[in-house]
Order: C-alpha cells, then structure tokens, then sequence
C-alpha cells in the first residue's frame, strides 16, 4: 500500500510552535496549493489544504517559515474522527509531514550574495541540512529544476479548443 502527499504552495499564516503535555513539539498550518488547470472563462481555483508537523520538523518550520512563503511538504494523507461542539461527527483530513523543504530563494538587498536558508530543508528521518556550509558570500546559481524550485510563471496555458484529436 501507498500513502505518499508532495504539494508545493503558500502559507496563509505564520505556524505557531506548540507543544504536547509530553513536550513534543506540534504545529499546524495550511498551504494554499492553486490547482494545475483551470475552465475556460473561469479563474483558477486554490485548495487550502490542513499540514501537520511534529517534533524537529515542527521546530524547523516554525523557525524559518513565514506567511506568504512557498513551500514544499512530503507527507503521508491521514484522517482523524472527532465531535464538534454542537455534537455532529466530524472527519478531518489533513497531510502529516515528513519532509519541508523551500522552494524559492530567500531575496532581500543586504544578503543577496549570501547564501541565507534557501538552501535548506529539513526531512524528519535524519538532520537539518543546508548546501551552505558557512555565512561567506557565494555565487548564487539558479538551482536544477525541481519540484522545490518550480515557478508557474515557467509555463504558459494551453488554449482549451472543443475539437480535440481523442
């Protein structure tokens, strides 16, 4: 069996770090993902879609992630039942994430020579990591493309015609 969840998108808020009564660092956010095609005459649509991150995953998310941001989260699709308050059963569905990674290059006019955190990412089986080894100015290179380095403004829409070979 398969429970595999890659999006790429933006934070609609700063995460909060919280923690368990057992001290175990948590934090939910939610990723607003635009989706791939779009009805002719109709804007495209956006999916909010519920991440949750725990332990050094949390922390790290939590350290070096804003709102607005794109980011990029690896995951596994979970579902959990609960009781709202007026008594209805509930289920949620939401991604819990094993890897975060950024996917645009942190800009800014005093460190745009630096290397900053744009080469960081962070996968919940090992440690940080970083493809920058200290604060030294480095030359920046436009990264390989990837899902984590992906821009919609590299692709143009095709013109949907109702005559279609198939």
């Amino acid at each position: 069996m398969l429970n595999v969840a890659v999006l790429m998108g933006r934070l609609v808020a700063d995460p909060e770090l919280r923690h368990t009564p057992n001290g175990i660092a948590v934090t939910t956010f939610t990723v607003a993902v635009d989706r791939g095609y779009a009805k002719a005459g109709t804007e495209r649509q956006t999916d909010f879609i519920d991440v949750v991150a725990w332990r050094a995953t949390a922390e790290f998310v939590c350290k070096y992630f804003r709102k607005g941001q794109m980011i990029a989260v690896e995951g596994s699709i979970q579902t959990r039942s609960y009781t709202d308050r007026d008594g209805n059963k509930r289920k949620a569905f939401e991604i819990q994430a094993n890897n975060v990674s950024f996917t645009e290059s942190k800009r800014s006019s005093e460190n745009a020579t630096y290397g900053g955190d744009s080469g960081r990412s962070y996968d919940s089986g090992s440690s940080y990591s970083s493809s920058y080894s200290s604060n030294k100015p480095v030359a920046v290179e436009e990264p390989a493309p990837a899902y984590t380095s992906g821009d919609s403004g590299d692709f143009e829409e095709i013109p949907m015609d109702d005559d279609l070979p198939f």
